[in-house]
């Protein structure tokens, strides 16, 4: 039997972050490293305005940054 070894990340979210929403879009660019707002909304489920509030607010503050149209953590 083969076993499944994968590699675990563990990312600390900022204490300034507490919605659960904000949270989980922080989260999910730590582990995706670059996504679009598009596929953020698809494969969380999260409404595109929501989805861009929260990045805006993330970007204030210093967590995410934005190139080429994609999220990513600073």
């Amino acid at each position: 039997m083969q076993t499944d070894v994968r590699q675990q990340t563990l990312v600390a979210v900022p204490p300034d972050i507490e919605s659960a929403q904000a949270k989980l879009i922080y989260l999910s660019l730590a582990v995706w490293e670059g996504t679009s707002v598009d596929d953020l909304c698809t494969e969380l489920d999260v409404e595109k305005g929501a989805a861009l509030s929260i990045l805006g607010t993330l970007r204030e503050r210093g967590h995410v940054e934005r190139l080429d149209g994609r999220y990513r953590v600073c």
